[in-house]
């Protein structure tokens, strides 16, 4: 996001994409402990009857199938950013919008909602909205494994669910791409994760005046069709540190009505074709945070 040193026009602009390339390694972070409901003590002991190393193996396999499956299913995603005097909001951005695929299965965005944005100290930027499809709903496949450093840091409770904890953040930052930096808890028994907190890096500070930065995010997983952990719940609420001033942000992601796509195309889970099941009535009902903050 993009600090503004002037009231921003309505129309709500896209920067050009950012060109400054980095390089310099990225230490992995301890991310602080923010409040959650029902979080249990966290156990720094080594696991039981499996090691560390099987235990990333095994996730990162399984993210793998999940990042696979959603890839088949429709959903909504609901986004709201405001900026906060305080508490109070004053101003504001939303986008409500379906993906769902056209007649050939290619998957597509379609807005169902768009008011018109507020926001007066904050410029959103092509980083935002990227981060907001692809990286607030963290993935961490076998295929991206190898980009990052992780550390086992112990195991935890997190509500009826029991945790593997583990901090990561990328090797090094590679051009223009991005990466999640933080901590993650992966369910002991499905080997996926169910709750991301962190953030995207890096922060773009070209100069004075000139930054975009992110802020720090938790994203919540639910248990969709019985097998897949999908995620259904985003909050952010940061300050963000501009040279200009710090600004205080909130934002609310929100996923729901996950629907398995009818086309042909299979979907494997643990090696083995998952059946499409027809969709239940209580599929219909728009799903709430395991956890809400």
């Amino acid at each position: 996001m993009r600090f503004l040193s002037r009231p921003a026009r309505l129309t709500f602009p896209l920067l050009l994409s950012l060109a400054a390339l980095f390089s310099a390694l990225l230490p992995i972070i301890m991310v602080p402990q923010v409040a959650r409901a029902q979080e249990g003590t966290l156990d720094k002991s080594e696991p039981k009857g499996i090691t560390v190393e099987q235990i990333i193996k095994r996730f990162s396999i399984k993210e793998k199938e999940f990042k696979e499956a959603r890839d088949q299913y429709t959903y909504r995603q609901d986004v709201k950013v405001m900026t906060l005097d305080g508490d109070t909001p004053d101003g504001n951005y939303q986008q409500v919008f379906d993906v769902t695929f056209d007649d050939k299965g290619r998957k597509i965005k379609n807005v169902v909602f768009a008011p018109q944005p507020t926001l007066q100290r904050l410029q959103m930027t092509e980083e935002d909205f990227d981060d907001i499809e692809n990286r607030l709903p963290f993935v961490l496949t076998s295929d991206e494994i190898g980009e990052y450093d992780i550390l086992y840091v112990g195991q935890q409770k997190q509500d009826e669910l029991n945790t593997y904890v583990f901090d990561i953040a990328p090797k090094q930052i590679v051009g223009k791409k991005r990466y999640f930096q933080g901590r993650i808890w992966v369910d002991n028994k499905d080997f996926q994760i169910v709750e991301t907190f962190g953030k995207t890096v890096p922060d773009i500070r070209k100069k004075k005046g000139n930054e975009n930065l992110f802020p720090k995010f938790t994203t919540w997983r639910e248990q969709i069709d019985g097998q897949y952990w999908f995620p259904t719940y985003t909050r952010a609420e940061d300050t963000l540190k501009f040279s200009m001033g710090d600004i205080k942000i909130r934002e609310i992601i929100k996923y729901t009505n996950y629907k398995r796509f009818g086309s042909k195309s299979k979907i494997t889970y643990e090696g083995q074709e998952v059946q499409k099941a027809e969709p239940k009535p209580e599929d219909q009902k728009p799903l709430e945070p395991r956890k809400p903050q």
